[in-house]
């Protein structure tokens, strides 16, 4: 039985409720107003309507237009109700995509730190007791949950990449003007891009080609030099000050690459983190009062609470600063691009840090400029230099995702998804019920690129249970080992090979009692398996005699 949209919708309200996390949120549609829109969703796909992202939930930045809700760019007295979803969003519900609702976000879309919101600060989906990151918090940290499969966001600075790293998942900056900026708030106009976050690269990917304007595409790229990719990477004592442990994390991920057949290339980073900081300290900054820099004063002098202090006070700083700064920080852009375009030279793309560190909201309220400035160290250039990015999990330091990025020249978006796939590594997960091959969940392994591997049994320890569950799935646990009546058996099982963010994406959305656990297979080996716990066991019936999840339907079927 394949999992239908309504299905999927049922599941994220229910996992909504159970993370208790409001915060995400600006405005969460009705439930039974999705249910409706996932019904007309499951009706065309059974009518014969190809929808390749039918069923997905999305979810985007509150300062993109979705028809029906209001768009406030995180400050409520902003806010206007559109008649039409922006053209990001239209496109993706055409491709099947279900919203769920509108994130939240640091103030119009003004820091990298997801705690300047009157809707309350964003916690980070690992630690609560960390920042998620901004500006696109709630979007981030949904996927990141698993509340939505997608999310939107956009990245002027950095703000579809540092909450991507801080929360473990993909955050795709693509070329500037791939994907239309229509129906989105402006920060700053010339810079701004409509981003995409989701567990996986293939999904991003996905996104990002549906949402993509064909007549934005080059008509042609120069064919790239043959042989293996090159990678730019600079020495971490070229960075600055890192977390510790962020270094070592920076390097094992080069060294990945290295182990992975790519080349790696010294480079000297300093135009481009000289870059980055013109971004702020530079007139560059004036844009954003272009855009919304009356409105953000006309707040201010009635004293309105929605007005967060910190982005007030860097937008309304901009309005007097002189035009020929503007110039003569334009001719020092420009001469730093040349400069860091030659370094970069034939390489296909520049791997760096997405951050320094990963700060707690103490150490924001502290210093939230200078925190923030930091966290767009690394970030901040890109747009600037008109490059495209990508920002992927590279691991955890102190139990915190890490994440690195790949920079690359415009319409080099392609490029840096190959690259990236190679920090990826596959590992193997052994299952024994509703994911076997033929079985109604094995769809939620192919889809993540899942291989087989072997049909085989686990080791003579453990107990397979008939949960009550839709639909029907068993429960394996470890049996006791003192000789009693629990003692266990082999049990069939099955052994898959995928992306390793392929099964981080399957565990986001790993219903209860189910957990990840080592099984231990026949041949001794232990990988990684699904299995139950203990408070899922109530009422199920032990059917471990069977030897395994198909004897027991088969039995089943047999009685009728």
């Amino acid at each position: 039985m394949t999992e239908t949209a309504l299905d999927r919708v049922r599941r994220a309200y229910a996992r909504i409720a159970e993370t208790d996390r409001p915060e995400i949120w600006i405005d969460l549609r009705p439930q039974a107003e999705v249910e409706a829109e996932a019904a007309a969703v499951d009706a065309r796909v059974t009518g014969g309507d190809r929808l390749p992202l039918a069923g997905r939930l999305l979810a985007v930045k509150g300062n993109i237009d979705v028809a029906g809700l209001p768009t406030t760019a995180g400050c409520p007295s902003y806010a206007y109700r559109p008649e039409a979803d922006a053209p990001a969003v239209a496109r993706l519900r055409e491709a099947g995509a279900i919203v769920l609702g509108t994130t939240n976000l640091d103030q119009f879309a003004t820091g990298l730190v997801g705690t300047r919101s009157p809707y309350g600060a964003v916690r980070a989906a690992t630690d609560p007791d960390r920042i998620s990151g901004g500006s696109s918090s709630g979007s981030a940290v949904a996927v990141a949950l698993g509340l939505a499969d997608l999310a939107l966001g956009t990245d002027t600075a950095g703000s579809g990449r540092v909450p991507a790293a801080f929360n473990g998942i993909v955050g795709v900056k693509p070329t500037y003007g791939l994907i239309p900026s229509e129906g989105v708030v402006p920060a700053c106009r010339s810079l701004d891009c409509v981003s995409v976050f989701a567990r996986t690269l293939p999904e991003a990917q996905r996104a990002v080609a549906l949402m993509t304007t064909p007549s934005a595409l080059p008509a042609s790229r120069p064919a790239r030099r043959p042989g293996p990719w090159r990678l730019a990477v600079p020495a971490t004592a070229g960075l600055g000050t890192l977390a510790p442990g962020w270094a070592e994390a920076f390097e094992t991920a080069a060294g990945g690459l290295a182990s992975a057949g790519v080349e790696i290339h010294p480079i000297d980073p300093a135009p481009f983190l000289e870059a980055a900081a013109l971004l702020y300290q530079g007139a560059f900054v004036a844009e954003r009062y272009t855009a919304v820099g009356a409105f953000v004063e006309a707040l201010a002098d009635k004293g309105d609470p929605d007005l967060d202090p910190t982005v007030a006070s860097i937008i309304t700083a901009a309005r007097d600063l002189p035009a020929h700064r503007l110039f003569a920080d334009g001719e020092r852009l420009a001469a730093l691009r040349e400069h860091a375009l030659s370094l970069l030279g034939d390489r296909d793309a520049l791997l760096l840090p997405v951050t320094p560190r990963h700060p707690t909201p103490a150490q924001v309220a502290a210093d939230p400029v200078g925190v923030n400035s930091d966290l767009g160290r690394f970030t901040n250039f890109v747009n600037l230099f008109d490059m495209c990015a990508l920002a992927v999990p590279a691991g955890q330091v102190d139990g915190l995702p890490y994440g690195v990025m790949l920079v690359g020249r415009t319409h080099a978006d392609d490029d840096l998804v190959a690259i990236a796939r190679l920090l990826q590594p596959a590992v193997r997960l052994a299952v024994v019920g509703a994911h076997l091959s033929g079985q109604p969940l094995n769809h939620e392994l192919t889809a993540r690129g899942a291989r087989l591997l072997a049909t085989t049994t686990t080791a003579a320890r453990y107990r397979l249970h008939a949960l009550a569950t839709e639909p029907p799935k068993p429960g394996l646990v470890r049996a006791l080992e003192d000789g009693g009546p629990e003692n266990g058996a082999a049990i069939e099982c099955e052994v898959w090979e995928l992306p390793a963010e392929g099964l981080g994406d399957l565990l986001a959305a790993l219903p209860r009692p189910m957990t990840l656990g080592r099984v231990e297979l026949a041949d001794g080996t232990n990988v990684p398996g699904f299995l139950c716990a203990p408070e899922g066991l109530r009422g199920a019936a032990d059917i471990t005699t069977y030897g395994g999840w198909r004897a027991y339907l088969r039995s089943l079927a047999v009685r009728g």
